[in-house]
């Protein structure tokens, strides 16, 4: 397994598996992605994230059953791995814990 450190968008594609439970597939985590975020998301560039998470051992993929409405093709569906949590908990926490010590710096109600 490679190291576990995140980039950004490799946690927000983590953020994205996470929250699509089973239905977590490429195309569908490009449109989670471009919902939440506002950013146009390439489809290449999400399969070369989640290829590099499953090298680290972040996230397990499987090949759903083929489909009709694919031309046979078959989904391949992705799923968080106890590491690829236990990343994502480690980045939250880091996240967390620099907010909490910038001094005066308050986000109620300036937005």
């Amino acid at each position: 397994m490679k190291g576990t450190n995140l980039g950004e968008f490799e946690e927000l594609v983590l953020l994205c598996i996470a929250a699509l439970v089973s239905d977590a597939y490429s195309v569908a985590i490009c449109d989670e992605l471009s919902k939440h975020t506002g950013r146009t998301v390439r489809l290449g560039i999400v399969h070369a994230v989640l290829n590099r998470l499953e090298e680290k051992g972040l996230v397990n993929s499987r090949l759903g059953e083929a489909t009709n409405t694919r031309g046979g093709k078959r989904k391949r569906f992705y799923e968080v791995t106890h590491a690829g949590k236990a990343s994502l908990l480690k980045a939250k926490d880091a996240r967390e814990a620099l907010w909490r010590i910038i001094p005066g710096f308050n986000l109620e109600g300036s937005i």
